[in-house]
């Protein structure tokens, strides 16, 4: 089996999963937001700084170092179960104790309540993550994939459900705790792995090396990305961090489908092959060009269609995240290049080199939101994809020097999908000057005649569009859909 199809492989009930996930996600994500209002989201998102910061101390990176160590025994996933609870017993303490001071300093004496409820889950995590560790080292997807989708039914049924009887906020806070149980009591039994408690310091020392490293860089990659939301809720109140969020949060979601999708099995397989460049650099490059292909023409889509888009599914009081939502879909393929770059950083254990660029990027972040704030929630999406470019151009060199690679190989990977996504951009601009008027007048028909026939046309050219890198894909699908006569066994 080639590479190509190796990822594919690792890669189809991952991509099944992101996409039930964000399909999911995004029908109950819709009927919450018809049941609550902008700042019952808002006042979420603003504990979620402080309960999503200290989650990543909680884990101490050491999920990831067992699925990134070369072994794994099951001593040593009791060892980091054991770590995990202890530190999430103590944050759970620590929440309790200092969540008033929280609530008083936003001057919201609601937080202090949600805080301490929200904070149970990291006496939960450890008994879902480390089980998950195990599933993602075995590489076992499909059971990943239909754990993922149940949880997420749980949460979000639950959730609405109370909205529905008028909980506001807490229907949110109360769903992600069944969620959480939910997920608990399956992955358990699915994984095989069996709750218990064992310390060996010269072990978790070998583990925590590299899982601090990883949890410092994903810590300060979740603080540069709350930055914006701390800055609004202090400077705007919930209404404008929940109007923001929205539009981060759906600019984020084909990433979250396609690039997510591919990230742990190509983190895996580049974990596998870390002595052998040339097949890393295959791996790497082909990645690319796969995510960059399936999820530019959603961020072309996003452009194009936000406006009609927030104000037919979500209503009029979201229409303030259109403008942002549109400015933030250019951030597509930097959103392509710095995750599958951060794959190769993680698997050639290039995390220190990642922090400092991190570190960067946040100090960029929090100027660039203070910066954008004069011009309002677009000056603020402005200054986020300045940040985006930024750090996808220093993620991109750093997997070059890992990888020994240049940059015109970068530039050959993507050019099959920047060829395309500019084809068809040029094509829905042509169509916007005939029907634009729709745009305001029959906002639901402009959608949707400027989704078919992008998306009709976006498949014509993928399919029949000689490009150099793209001719195994265009003969996969040509065979799928019956164009071409599937191979018959030898």
């Amino acid at each position: 089996m080639s590479a190509g199809q190796s990822i594919r492989n690792s890669t189809k009930w991952v991509f099944f999963g992101g996409i039930g996930s964000q399909a999911l996600g995004f029908i109950f994500g819709v009927t919450l937001a018809r049941l609550l209002v902008p700042a019952d989201f808002g006042a979420l998102v603003t504990i979620q700084i402080f309960t999503g910061l200290v989650g990543y101390i909680a884990g101490g990176g050491m999920g990831q170092a067992l699925v990134q160590a070369r072994e794994a025994r099951n001593e040593d996933y009791q060892m980091v179960f054991t770590f995990q609870l202890i530190i999430g017993i103590a944050i759970y303490a620590g929440f309790f104790v200092f969540s008033p001071l929280i609530a008083r300093w936003f001057g919201n004496p609601l937080y202090s309540s949600l805080l301490k409820l929200s904070a149970l889950s990291f006496v939960l995590r450890p008994f879902v993550n480390v089980p998950n560790s195990k599933l993602f080292r075995e590489m076992r997807f499909k059971e990943n994939t239909f754990i993922q989708l149940f949880t997420l039914l749980v949460s979000s049924l639950t959730s609405i459900a109370l909205a529905w009887q008028g909980y506001g906020v807490w229907s949110l806070v109360w769903g992600g705790l069944a969620g959480s149980i939910a997920g608990m009591l399956i992955v358990i039994p699915v994984s095989g792995w069996k709750p218990g408690l064992r310390l060996n310091g010269a072990r978790a020392k070998e583990l925590a090396r590299y899982g601090f490293t990883a949890s410092s860089n994903d810590l300060v990659i979740y603080l540069r990305g709350q930055t914006s939301n701390f800055i609004l809720s202090h400077q705007l109140g919930t209404a404008a961090v929940g109007l923001f969020n929205k539009a981060d949060s759906l600019s984020q979601m084909p990433n979250g489908v396609v690039s997510g999708a591919v990230y742990h099995p190509v983190f895996r397989a580049l974990s596998k092959e870390q002595d052998n460049l040339d097949k890393s650099r295959y791996l790497y490059f082909r990645a690319l060009t796969l995510v960059a292909l399936y999820s530019l023409p959603f961020y072309v889509g996003l452009w194009w269609l936000a406006d009609p888009f927030i104000l037919v599914v979500y209503g009029a009081k979201w229409q303030a995240s259109a403008q942002p939502l549109a400015i933030l879909a250019l951030s597509g393929l930097f959103f392509a290049i710095e995750n599958q770059s951060g794959a190769v950083a993680a698997a050639q254990n290039q995390l220190g080199i990642e922090l400092r660029i991190q570190l960067a990027s946040w100090a960029l972040m929090a100027l660039a939101v203070y910066s954008g704030l004069h011009f309002g929630l677009p000056g603020v999406a402005w200054g986020l994809l300045c940040v985006y470019a930024f750090n996808a151009a220093a993620m991109a060199w750093l997997a070059q020097r890992s990888l020994q690679a240049r940059w015109v190989m970068l530039l050959n990977a993507l050019k099959p999908a920047l060829i395309l996504n500019s084809l068809m951009f040029a094509n829905l601009l042509l169509l916007d000057h005939f029907i634009h008027a729709l745009r305001h007048s029959q906002p639901l028909v402009y959608m949707l005649s400027m989704a078919a026939t992008g998306s009709v046309l976006y498949a014509v050219l993928f399919l029949f569009l000689p490009l150099s890198g793209l001719h195994a894909e265009q003969v996969t699908w040509k065979r799928k859909i019956g164009l071409m006569p599937q191979l018959l066994p030898k």
